[in-house]
């Protein structure tokens, strides 16, 4: 499949620069595979759409404040690092810019409790550091790192707890899975007490999830890989809601992407790593309903709900929500398949 399959004109004005006044307050659309049919509603509506039944999946990750900007030891340049997944032993994945000013044994400091040495150089813009601070680095990168918002997003975030999910927990991303910013603690209880199951895992979002692709046939592009975790807990709850015919929804492409990585004759729980690329002709085994964002042009987000949804489906309701002027991206309006 070609990159243009998945490119669509979308005005300006309609990327959301801010999250809904209220987080369940942002509008839903409503896909069905089976009737093909598009509706519009409100976030807060999902509840009609869940079954006592049901298996709502979620991803508990929480985002860091992951972008760092110091100075070039030697010239005093600025260098952006955004860091992207430890490595182990004080070292970190990340992107910089501008990377071509930084090389093997490069030091950026970021004031006088961080520092770091690049040891590896990566394809675009990828480096290696290795960290060194006083302190607890959490701690550190809380005083010295800022939230890193996606770059259609240029005005201010006046609160950047909008930028995470109620339930965060576990810290690791370097973006949101914006899908869950729609959730209240408030809808989550009625949900639950409509007997809809409830289940976390985590996978710490990094370059596999935001990655542009940049070639033409799609199936050449690669992903990065990404952490994930599925406790035992929820491996057992999730197999017995396979084994007896329940409907398992994902809460975001991360959730997906979780899920369908993890399933091989059933759900299996541990620490693991996953670059799953899901695009058209993708059998699905694990997930059978999608809760989601409104994604960018040409991305593998974007192909993965049209791998689950069906590309010319969901070609005409992206169309259709830019004729009825839905929000886009992060902050944006959701959409929930089934």
């Amino acid at each position: 499949m070609h990159l243009s399959d998945f490119d669509f004109h979308l005005p300006k004005n309609l990327i959301a620069q801010h999250p809904a006044q209220k987080r369940d307050q942002s509008r839903l659309m409503i896909l069905n595979r089976k009737e093909m049919t598009i509706s519009h509603h409100h976030f807060h509506d999902i509840i009609d759409e869940l079954n006592a039944d049901d298996v709502l999946v979620i991803n508990d990750t929480k985002v860091i404040p992951a972008r760092l900007l110091g100075e070039k030891d030697e010239t005093k340049a600025v260098i952006e690092i955004l860091l992207l997944k430890p490595l182990g032993h004080d070292c970190w994945e990340t992107i910089v810019k501008p990377a071509k000013r930084v090389k093997i044994g490069t030091k950026v400091k970021f004031g006088n409790r961080l520092t770091a040495i690049c040891t590896a150089l990566g394809d675009e813009g990828i480096r290696h550091f290795k960290m060194t601070y006083d302190g607890i680095f959490m701690e550190v990168l809380d005083e010295l790192g800022t939230m890193p918002l996606p770059p259609y997003i240029t005005e201010q975030l006046m609160d950047q707890d909008r930028y995470q999910t109620v339930y965060a927990t576990h810290p690791g991303s370097a973006a949101a899975p914006t899908a869950g910013l729609h959730f209240t603690p408030e809808l989550l209880e009625k949900i639950k007490a409509k007997g809809t199951q409830v289940i976390a895992i985590t996978l710490s979002i990094g370059l596999g999830t935001f990655r542009p692709v940049q070639v033409d046939m799609i199936e050449a592009h690669h992903m990065h890989t990404e952490a994930y975790t599925m406790s035992n807990q929820a491996a057992i709850a999730l197999n017995h809601a396979k084994n007896n015919h329940k409907r398992i929804i994902a809460v975001g492409t991360t959730s997906m992407r979780t899920l369908e990585a993890n399933y091989d004759h059933g759900f299996h729980a541990g620490s693991y790593e996953t670059n799953i690329f899901i695009y058209p002709g993708y059998q699905f085994k694990a997930v059978d309903a999608l809760i989601t964002n409104f994604h960018l042009p040409k991305s593998t987000l974007l192909m993965l709900v049209s791998a689950f949804a069906g590309l010319t489906f969901v070609q005409e309701a992206y169309q259709t929500a830019v004729q009825e002027s839905y929000r886009f991206f992060s902050f944006g309006d959701s959409m929930f398949i089934k």
